[in-house]
């Protein structure tokens, strides 16, 4: 067992995730009696709530994302591993290691006190085969990969002359008719619509289906139903055409297959389909339910205390979309998987630390529900405040201010701000590049090798900003 720190000797943090809950916590435990280790798997905190613009080319990867050591190069007390988190020996208190690619990690690290963070991934339901034809953006990588994807397909369209062929490639398929869903498909509709419609000479852009796909009766099924109903409009007004009460059956290199609630299935050819339905907690969750005997839900979400700590391990804090919460009633409760969540709870966390150390009681974690947000193109947008609902502009308005304000570092503030600027008044989209290895003249493949390209950790902004943890 790693012996705890010795009396005068700075208390050991370690952060599993750098995240929105993980550089939350990391934030606010900057101080001279704190050793703090952030680790992560990839050196930036990615601004996740905007991966999609990066997939439809309204923002280049390098101002979504941000440096971790960047971010904490002025905090004496903290230091950052590349480096990925494999598993936890509670009984010695240690963080095992594995490698991030091209680097050789410690084999574990010692903690006092143990936040995990680690977020989520999608989830295709049990049919891991989809996987490799319905891409999503919960990641840096994969954003730029569906981005490639998309202009790819008008590309190809613009080159055959089978009319069938050119159908399927300008046919887009979401699934997943939430906030991700419903902001994707009104990107590739503008994309389509305003940004393409004088780029190609055998296609007219503007012809181009998407479709968004959802098993529920109505998109974004946690906003109020009038707000739901002017997101479809608008949606509508774009050219998406929303398919509500269909479930996905299929999804394989030709398209999608759909079931319709009378078990009719339909099959949609298309070229370019993404995954915006449900998540998985990260395995780091079900890995620390086992060994503490927490339960873990069918998303592989862990119950832990009110205090966010994991049963019977005061040590251990877990916290954003991987974890559900049990209150002092012993119900259980599970949050949004949203950053607002995530980064009160890293707050929480670093508040629960510094309580301790000072031999205060904390009170249980309480969320404090601030409303939540839904762009669904330029200049319109819906939000839920509770005190009052906004659409169309002043939603928007609300929606762009938000999400400067969360985004990290203020050069990215700045030249998001900029960006976002020139598109409203010009359509324009300076990011569409199609980054993908490619053949060298003479030599092996060889990547464009972006900066983006390289490296993410963070899910989608409710009134603040939604949430990796």
């Amino acid at each position: 067992m790693s012996p705890p720190a010795a009396i005068g000797s700075p208390h050991r943090v370690v952060v599993v995730g750098g995240g929105f809950g993980g550089i939350r916590a990391v934030q606010r435990l900057r101080h001279p009696g704190l050793d703090v280790t952030l680790i992560d798997r990839r050196n930036f905190h990615l601004f996740q709530p905007l991966t999609y613009q990066i997939a439809t080319g309204a923002l280049p990867a390098g101002q979504v994302a941000y440096p971790l050591r960047a971010l904490f190069k002025s905090a004496g007390n903290v230091r950052v591993l590349l480096a990925q988190a494999s598993a936890v020996d509670l009984a010695a208190r240690r963080v095992a290691l594995g490698n991030a690619p091209g680097t050789e990690a410690p084999a574990s690290v010692p903690y006092d006190t143990l936040i995990v963070a680690a977020g989520s991934s999608y989830s295709y339901f049990g049919h891991e085969q989809w996987r490799e034809y319905a891409a999503e953006v919960k990641t840096l990588e994969s954003a730029i990969a569906v981005r490639s994807r998309i202009l790819r397909a008008f590309e190809q369209a613009e080159m055959t002359d089978d009319e069938a062929v050119r159908e399927r490639q300008m046919t887009f398929v979401i699934v997943g008719g939430g906030p991700t869903g419903v902001e994707m498909a009104g990107q590739i509709a503008e994309l389509a619509r305003d940004t393409l419609r004088r780029d190609f000479r055998a296609i007219d852009p503007r012809s181009t289906k998407v479709l968004l796909v959802e098993a529920g009766d109505r998109l974004l099924a946690t906003f109020p139903r009038s707000l739901s109903a002017k997101a479809t409009r608008s949606l509508t007004r774009l050219g998406v055409s929303p398919m509500l009460n269909q479930a996905v059956v299929d999804v394989d290199a030709h398209g999608v297959t759909v079931s319709a609630p009378d078990g009719s299935a339909q099959k949609i050819p298309a070229a370019t389909v993404i995954w915006a339905a449900g998540v998985n907690a990260s395995g780091l969750a079900a890995h620390l339910g086992q060994l503490a005997g927490a339960e873990v839900d069918p998303a592989g979400r862990v119950t832990v205390e009110s205090d966010l700590t994991l049963r019977g391990h005061p040590e251990v804090i877990v916290l954003g979309d991987m974890v559900r919460v049990r209150d002092r009633d012993g119900n259980v409760r599970t949050l949004p998987g949203v950053a607002p969540v995530a980064i009160q709870q890293g707050h929480y966390a670093a508040r629960l630390i510094r309580d301790r150390l000072k031999e205060r009681s904390t009170p249980p974690f309480r969320y404090l529900d601030k409303g939540n947000l839904a762009t669904i193109g330029r200049g319109r947008a819906v939000a839920d405040l509770h005190i009052v609902r906004l659409s169309g502009l002043p939603a928007w308005l609300v929606w762009l201010f938000v999400h400067l304000w969360y985004l990290i570092g203020f050069e990215n503030r700045l030249l998001v701000m900029i960006q976002w600027s020139f598109s409203f008044f010009t359509h324009g989209r300076g990011a569409r590049l199609i980054d993908e290895p490619f053949p060298s003249a003479g030599g092996p493949v060889q990547s464009t090798n972006s900066p983006a390209t390289r490296s993410s950790s963070a899910t989608r902004p409710g009134i603040e900003a939604r949430s990796r943890s």
